[in-house]
């Protein structure tokens, strides 16, 4: 496995793995990998030749009072669980290395992003598109794998890349959980003992809307309404929103048919946390990768 900070080295690795013909697949993560981002890269390395990973905390995609300063960070493990997972070459770069001191050039994908996360965290996922634009660029990967769990990140990246033309194709994947169903995230590091079975009430309120979804009730805003109702019932936590939007679109529903993204965001105490489930496709995803 190959270690690499700077733009130009990576560029030197895919040319040499181009020039054999190798197929590469790319995994951006924030590091403080989990089980997660893991599934992510062994999902790349059985798919490709080659996987590149990339360890990046991006300043852009946080606002003015989100947790940058404090967000988890270490880079010995993160590179022992790529090495263990079968990357071939890990990208570090610095802030420097990624935006110049008057960068002023930006991807903004708009419609998709007004809902869900990006109304709640505006210039937010202006940061998202900025970056992976700037490494798919960088890296020039066959496939890049993202999860399921940033459900509206997936949408976005995928209408991007549509949109933009790139020659990449956007594989998702399944959401991996705990075993008691809460959804990996490494913003879980944050929760203290008692906030940590208190989350758990958002896979809960997931669960109480797929059990009505299979008995036949389709209606939104009464699923909604049960899901905000499982979710009153634990004291420590509070709603950011609860929506159910259409999969691709992500425009609200009022009736769930097609394939139907019901996606969440909870405070547990102060830390935020995300989770969803997708029904009425060729499957109900609410998975254990």
């Amino acid at each position: 496995m190959k270690i690499a900070s700077t733009i130009e080295e990576v560029r030197k690795y895919i040319i040499e793995w181009k020039k054999e013909g190798f197929s590469v697949g790319l995994v951006p993560t924030m590091g403080y990998l989990h089980e997660g981002h893991e599934s992510l890269i062994k999902k790349s390395a059985s798919d490709n030749d080659k996987t590149v990973v990339s360890v990046f905390l991006n300043p852009i995609q946080f606002g003015k009072n989100e947790d940058l300063d404090t967000y988890p960070s270490d880079i010995d493990r993160d590179l022992n669980k790529c090495k263990n997972c079968g990357a071939d070459l890990i990208f570090t770069p610095q802030v420097s290395e990624m935006y110049f001191n008057d960068f002023c050039t930006y991807v903004n994908v708009d419609n998709l992003t007004k809902g869900l996360c990006g109304a709640k965290r505006p210039g937010h996922f202006k940061g998202v598109c900025t970056i992976v634009s700037k490494l798919f660029n960088i890296v020039t990967p066959d496939k890049a794998y993202f999860g399921q769990k940033d459900a509206q990140q997936l949408a976005v990246i995928k209408r991007m890349v549509r949109d933009l033309n790139f020659n990449i194709k956007i594989i998702g994947c399944p959401i991996v959980r705990e075993e008691d169903g809460l959804a990996k995230s490494s913003r879980n590091s944050y929760l203290s003992s008692e906030e940590r079975k208190a989350s758990l009430i958002l896979y809960k309120s997931l669960m109480k809307a797929k059990k009505l979804f299979e008995k036949n009730e389709f209606d939104s805003n009464k699923i909604k309404q049960n899901i905000i109702e499982v979710i009153n019932t634990e004291p420590l936590a509070k709603i950011d929103y609860v929506e159910i939007v259409d999969n691709t679109s992500l425009k609200p529903v009022n009736e769930i048919k097609n394939s139907t993204l019901i996606a969440l965001a909870v405070y547990i105490g102060k830390t935020r946390l995300i989770d969803n489930i997708i029904l009425g496709g060729k499957k109900n995803e609410l998975a254990h990768a």
